[in-house]
């Protein structure tokens, strides 16, 4: 695979910066061959509504969130199957205005989010090769079906402070195995994945009290239309649901229930370089959570 097909067929940015655990990634299943290395640099802004539960007093926020983030990239061999990790690196500015209590309230945070590893396996498709054999293996198969599986792990080191209730960093580990499925015809591609997020407990929340979350469940889905001057769109969609807190025992029925709707466009720059615009629109089902709209621009390098 040349370069410029491999540049544009095969990278694709996560979301920098969610206010729940999920997000939409398009051409999260696409195999890098051997021997490649990737880089990325990408922003995110995001704006919205929170609404919580009545009972904290809380009406009227709106939140402003910039993100940067840096992705590094290395497939790596196991057995004859081909697998890859990712690190991602966020760092994030946020604003949260509203009424507390009936009075004006404004809180800021930045500073660097909670790192995440992703480990990925490709358990049917084109086996662990080179960029020349792959692109000889898509010309042999222009209808394929590829499956695969990850775990990610999210990493508490971001910026934290048990005195305050909202912060960059999570204090807690986010463990999400993943299982997806792309089925590509010709310039057109289908993909399906789903998600389990599990938290672990943050011993150190607002107060001094210890705060528990439930699994989410997520699925996601995207139409990706590539072009033959290497270019691509895509439509998604996702929903989520779980995830309701549990502080010292007590379950705040603050269940998560959420469709996110998103359209990415990718193109390349040079031979080694690329391109992605994204739109993601987050709209909760239930009286408590949020609704959000995120652009983003992410570039990345092969070498």
């Amino acid at each position: 695979m040349t370069k410029p097909i491999l540049l544009v067929s095969l990278l694709s940015f996560c979301s920098l910066y969610k206010g729940t655990a999920q997000d939409i990634e398009p051409r999260r299943w696409a195999p890098v061959p051997m021997g490649s290395h990737i880089i990325g640099l990408g922003y995110v802004y995001q704006s919205g509504d929170i609404y919580f539960d009545p009972v904290l007093q809380a009406e009227n926020v709106t939140m402003d969130v910039h993100a940067v983030a840096g992705v590094y990239i290395q497939p790596f061999k196991l057995g004859t199957k081909l697998g890859r990790i990712d690190v991602q690196v966020p760092y994030v500015s946020a604003r949260w205005d509203g009424l507390l209590s009936g009075e004006p309230t404004v809180k800021k945070r930045y500073g660097f989010s909670d790192p995440r590893i992703r480990v990925s396996m490709n358990l049917i498709g084109p086996n662990a090769m080179n960029a020349k054999d792959m692109l000889e293996y898509y010309k042999s198969h222009p209808v394929n079906t590829m499956v695969g599986v990850s775990f990610a792990v999210t990493f508490p080191l971001g910026l934290y402070d048990e005195d305050r209730l909202l912060n960059v960093g999570q204090n807690r580990f986010v463990f999400r195995p993943q299982v997806g499925m792309v089925h590509n015809w010709g310039l057109w591609s289908y993909e399906l994945t789903s998600s389990v997020f599990l938290f672990s407990n943050n011993n150190h929340f607002y107060n001094k009290q210890v705060r528990k979350q439930k699994p989410v469940i997520a699925v996601q889905s995207h139409l990706i239309k590539r072009f033959t001057n290497n270019m691509w769109v895509s439509l998604s969609g996702a929903y989520g649901v779980g995830g309701e807190a549990i502080v010292e025992g007590n379950e705040l029925g603050d269940q998560h229930s959420d469709l996110l709707y998103s359209a990415s466009f990718g193109m390349p720059l040079s031979r080694t370089q690329a391109v992605k615009i994204v739109y993601l629109h987050t709209k909760t089902l239930r009286d408590v959570g949020a609704d959000t709209d995120s652009v983003g621009l992410s570039w990345t390098k092969l070498f």
